[in-house]
């Protein structure tokens, strides 16, 4: 139909017009005039100012040389153009590089070794310790308190915390000393493990259990998993049903706290055996 309607129309208005008038795709028309290719396409030609293979590997070498390695060939071109030298365009550059694989970033890119994933092994108790901070809710938004606290992967006894007002790398230092010193700790037997918070990775607490002789380590750096025993204790405080939505004072939340930790030490069982903590109420 719209073969016979274009054939009636060339005659009266030419081929662009048939075409519109028909509905026909110009292109579709031209493209039936053409006779179609049969065999291999014809080869193409060298252009007459195509580089010579002894003039391409004279500018693949200056490309990866070590003064021209790390810039982009648009540095380059412009470097040797201020020297009087010409060796080839930009583009020529791009597709030599491409060519031979080195169209990528060529500059030095940082490389940084696989970081291990520490395990926390302990067969007997103070051997390897967690430590982590967690937020509690102050009576306002904007408002909150940092619940130090410490566990023992081993038993998952809790041998101290403490509540403040804002982490701080000396007030870390001094609690965990007091914390080691009741528990007499002897020189190269324990072991604290944490996450990369600041008062965790401080200079004074690197100082501090340097100088103890007691063993640091590190979760990887944003990996929350890596430190499973000091997560599951704060679920354990958190979904505690007497855990209050917020807490008036930090005085408060201590008074909770000393209860808490009083029942989980000594009343609570873990890996949800018998005990709960109801009793806290």
């Amino acid at each position: 139909m719209i073969e016979a309607c274009f054939c009636e129309l060339v005659p009266l208005l030419g081929t662009a017009g048939a075409c519109r008038g028909s509905g026909r795709s110009r292109a579709t028309h031209y493209r039936r005039l053409c006779a179609p290719v049969l065999g291999p396409p014809l080869p193409r030609f060298a252009p007459a100012n195509s580089l010579s293979e002894d003039e391409t590997a004279k500018l693949l070498a200056v490309l990866r040389s070590a003064r021209f390695s790390d810039l982009a060939p648009a540095q380059i071109w412009a470097i040797l153009i201020d020297e009087g030298t010409y060796l080839g365009s930009i583009s020529t550059m791009y597709r030599l590089l491409r060519a031979n694989g080195e169209g990528g970033e060529r500059r030095r890119q940082a490389t940084h070794p696989a970081r291990t994933i520490p395990e926390l092994v302990a067969d007997e108790p103070n051997r390897v310790w967690s430590y982590d901070v967690t937020k509690l809710k102050g009576p306002r938004r904007g408002v909150h308190y940092d619940l130090f606290v410490m566990l023992d992967i081993f038993s998952r006894y809790c041998p101290g915390w403490m509540v403040v007002d804002q982490e701080d790398a000396q007030v870390a230092k001094a609690w965990l000393e007091e914390v080691t010193v009741s528990q007499h700790i002897a020189p190269h037997r324990l072991t604290i493990h944490a996450d990369r918070g600041s008062s965790m990775t401080s200079k004074p607490v690197a100082a501090l259990l340097s100088d103890l002789k007691i063993g640091r380590t590190h979760s990887r750096p944003h990996v929350s998993n890596d430190n499973p025993y000091s997560e599951a204790g704060f679920k354990t405080l958190k979904y505690c049903p007497a855990f209050p939505e917020r807490f008036g004072s930090r005085e408060d939340a201590v008074v909770f706290c000393e209860r808490f930790f009083a029942h989980y030490n000594h009343v609570h069982r873990s890996h949800g055996s018998v005990g709960t903590l109801r009793d806290v109420a």
